[in-house]
């Protein structure tokens, strides 16, 4: 286990370093206007040459790539172009940072739960209304454009239940239709998934062995059914964090809420580069860190499960 983890560790480092890279070298693609704001009409050619060489922009690209890597260990995440000029990045991240991860947290929670409760219910009662109207709703989950039931949510459930259009960080109330908003997605993939795993596994030989034993369909499902299939589950769990953060990219810019993902939509507007750098590096991050977990989580609910043997890797 140990030496698994420490190579599995070891390549999520190196994945990690290659991410960060290729956003690094494409952002210095984007257009260079994103380097001076609305001054940049203003300036004389030559002042744009001597702004963009102070800034470090006309080095070999390996020259750059060094400089970044050396200020990023040292915490210095350079400074906003547009947004909030001089700013320091981490300055402007660090307080957006808790509210993307509150509303993740909290739409992560009711989706695991929600999900597999769903999933469970939909395989207990396969090709019953249960199961009909959950698959209903997963199709129209994935087939729909996630902006169209945002909106829709937004308009028509604010006044049916009485919330607040708009978040306000004073009303807890106005948390609910955000992060409903943003576990819907991951609550419909997750009761896809469990019930997809319950149904193979009520299909194996061993729990047709377990009801000639004489075993109760409760006991099957509990002590049988549901413990297998929530293993394979397991690695979705950490993943997942990252597809909820990221979805609330709109569900922030759309209820006003002041986290990175209406961060990344304002700076990307103001063509300020050195924030979408670090924020597009953040979500990078999630998503290896995440795949990193899961298996983690994967190996810790099930032991028998040898990671460390050849074949034992994903």
């Amino acid at each position: 286990m140990v030496k698994y983890l420490s190579k599995k560790l070891a390549q999520s480092i190196f994945t990690l370093f290659i991410v960060i890279s290729i956003v690094f070298l494409l952002m210095r693609l984007m257009p260079e206007e994103g380097y001076f704001g609305q001054g940049y009409d203003k300036l004389a050619p030559a002042q744009r040459e001597n702004i963009l060489r102070n800034l470090g922009l006309r080095d070999p690209w390996y020259i750059q790539l060094t400089h970044f890597y050396k200020n990023l260990f040292k915490g210095n995440l350079g400074t906003s172009i547009t947004y909030r000029p001089n700013v320091p990045v981490a300055e402007i991240i660090g307080p957006k940072i808790t509210y993307s991860l509150y509303f993740g947290m909290a739409a992560l929670a009711i989706s695991i739960v929600a999900g597999i409760a769903l999933g469970i219910l939909m395989a207990k009662s396969k090709n019953k209304l249960w199961d009909k109207l959950g698959n209903g709703y997963i199709v129209f989950i994935n087939a729909v454009p996630a902006a169209v039931y945002y909106l829709f949510i937004q308009l028509y459930a604010t006044g049916i239940l009485k919330l607040p259009i708009l978040f306000d960080k004073d009303d807890p109330s106005s948390w609910i239709l955000p992060v409903l908003s943003m576990a819907l997605s991951s609550t419909a993939g997750y009761a896809m998934w469990m019930r997809r795993y319950m149904v193979d596994e009520m299909n194996k030989d061993y729990i047709k062995l377990a009801r000639a034993k004489g075993l109760s369909s409760s006991e099957i499902m509990v002590k049988h059914v549901l413990k297998n299939a929530i293993v394979p589950m397991a690695q979705y769990f950490p993943t997942s964090l990252l597809y909820t953060v990221a979805g609330s990219i709109y569900i922030e810019s759309l209820y006003s809420i002041p986290g990175m993902g209406g961060l990344l939509v304002d700076t990307i507007q103001r063509q300020d580069n050195s924030i979408v750098q670090i924020l597009v590096l953040i979500y990078s991050s999630l998503g290896i860190i995440g795949l990193f977990l899961g298996d983690i989580l994967m190996a810790a609910i099930d032991p028998r499960i040898k990671l460390a043997k050849q074949g034992g890797t994903r």
